[in-house]
C-alpha cells in the first residue's frame, strides 16, 4: 500500500471529535472494495463488514479513530476569534499557527502571538493559557460573528508529507495511520478464507471520550476486538523508558487491559514473520480505545497495537512508513485462523 498517498489524502480532511463527516466520508470509499458492506453508524462511526459465511462465526473488531485533535470557537473580541480545545491541545504549540476555520465556506486564520520585540524575560518564559489566545481571522467583529457562528471548529491548516526517507510528517496521524494500517491489513486478506466475521471500525471522538468506539461496540456484540493506535516515539529530550523506536516494528501491548492469550498470539505471530516488533507494558488505561471497548457488554477479549509516534498531538506528528506496513503484516497474520483460538476468550 502506499501509504504516502493515503495519508496525504486522509490527512488533508478535517475531522476534529464531533465533526468527523469529511474524512468519514473519504474511508467509507476506502474501504468499501474489501467489505461486504461499509455503513455510517448513528454516532458517525464507520463500520464495515467481511462476514466469513461459517455460522456462529466470532466477531472481531478492528479499531482505529478518525477523529484529530482541534478547537472550538467560543467567542468573538474585536474581530478575533475565542476558542476552546477538542481534545488534549498543549496551549505551548498554539502561537503564530495555521489554522482552518470550519465555517462555511472554510476561513484560514492564525493564532495571534506577540512578537519578542515587545515581550518582557518573564513573558518569554511564560506558556500562555488557552483562554488567553486570540485567532486572527482578519475580519471585523461583524463580519466574524455573521460568518463564524460560535460552536464552529477548528483545525491545523496542514497536511502530511515525506520527510527523510522514511518517515511521514503531518497532523492527524493520530490516527489515521492506524486507520490506513487497517486498510493495508483488509487489502492483505482481501482472497483469503477467514474464519471470523471481520469488523472494521473508524470510530469517532476517541479524542473527546471514546463514544464512537463505544456505541459501535453495541451494535457489533464482538467477542474480541483490537484497537489500533499510537503510542509515544522516541526523540533525543525524552526518555527511553517512556518511547519507542521508530522504525524498529509495531508495538504489542501487555497489561491489563490487553487479553493474555492475544498479546501471546501476536508476539508469537511477530516471532515466526521474523518481524522486529516492541512491548509496551500498561499497568493501567492503555490510553486507547482498548479500555471501553474491553468492559463493552459482556466483556470482550482485547488487545492493543500500536504504532510509534512522535510529536503526539501536534501538526508535525511523525510515523516511520516501515512501521505502518509491518504493523498490517502483523496484524493481518493475527486475524488468520483466529476462529480456532477464540472459545472462552480468556
Amino acid at each position: 500500500m502506499d501509504y504516502n498517498e493515503i495519508l496525504k489524502q486522509l490527512c488533508a480532511l478535517s475531522g476534529p471529535s464531533g465533526f468527523e463527516g469529511p474524512v468519514a466520508a473519504a474511508a467509507v470509499e476506502l474501504l468499501r472494495p474489501y467489505m461486504d458492506e461499509v455503513q455510517v453508524d448513528r454516532m458517525g462511526s464507520v463500520v464495515g463488514v467481511r462476514r466469513c459465511g461459517r455460522p456462529d462465526a466470532p466477531r472481531l473488531m478492528l479499531d482505529a479513530h478518525l477523529d484529530e485533535i482541534g478547537l472550538i470557537v467560543t467567542g468573538h473580541e474585536k474581530g478575533f476569534l475565542r476558542f476552546a480545545p477538542l481534545g488534549g491541545v498543549d496551549p505551548r504549540m498554539l502561537p503564530d499557527r495555521e489554522v482552518l476555520v470550519l465555517s462555511q465556506p472554510p476561513v484560514p486564520g492564525v493564532v495571534a502571538c506577540l512578537p519578542p520585540h515587545i515581550q518582557t524575560s518573564e513573558d518569554m518564559d511564560k506558556a500562555r493559557t488557552i483562554r488567553e489566545l486570540t485567532i486572527d481571522v482578519g475580519l471585523s467583529q461583524e463580519e466574524a460573528q455573521r460568518r463564524i457562528p460560535i460552536g464552529t471548529p477548528i483545525v491545523y491548516r496542514t497536511g502530511c508529507q515525506p520527510i527523510g526517507d522514511k518517515l511521514l510528517c503531518g497532523k492527524a496521524l493520530d490516527d489515521r495511520s492506524c486507520f490506513a494500517v487497517l486498510l493495508d491489513t483488509v487489502r492483505r486478506l482481501a482472497h483469503e478464507e477467514l474464519d471470523v466475521d471481520l469488523y472494521v471500525v473508524g470510530s469517532v471522538q476517541e479524542e473527546t471520550h471514546s463514544t464512537g468506539a463505544i456505541t459501535a461496540a453495541f451494535g457489533i456484540v464482538p467477542q474480541l476486538c483490537v484497537a489500533v493506535d499510537v503510542t509515544h516515539g522516541d526523540s533525543p529530550d525524552v526518555s527511553k523508558d517512556k518511547t519507542f523506536s521508530l522504525g524498529s516494528g509495531p508495538v504489542i501491548g501487555v497489561g491489563p487491559n490487553c487479553t493474555r492469550w492475544m498479546s501471546q498470539r501476536m508476539e508469537q505471530i511477530a516471532k515466526d514473520l521474523e518481524l522486529d516488533y516492541q512491548v509496551e507494558v500498561m499497568a493501567g488505561h492503555s490510553g486507547t480505545n482498548a479500555w471501553p471497548l474491553q468492559v463493552s457488554g459482556e466483556g470482550v477479549a482485547t488487545a492493543v497495537l500500536s504504532v510509534p509516534l512522535r510529536y503526539m498531538h501536534t501538526p508535525v506528528e511523525v510515523v516511520h512508513a516501515d512501521d505502518l506496513e509491518n504493523t498490517a503484516r502483523l496484524l493481518a497474520a493475527f486475524v488468520r485462523n483466529l476462529g480456532k483460538e477464540v472459545p472462552g476468550c480468556d
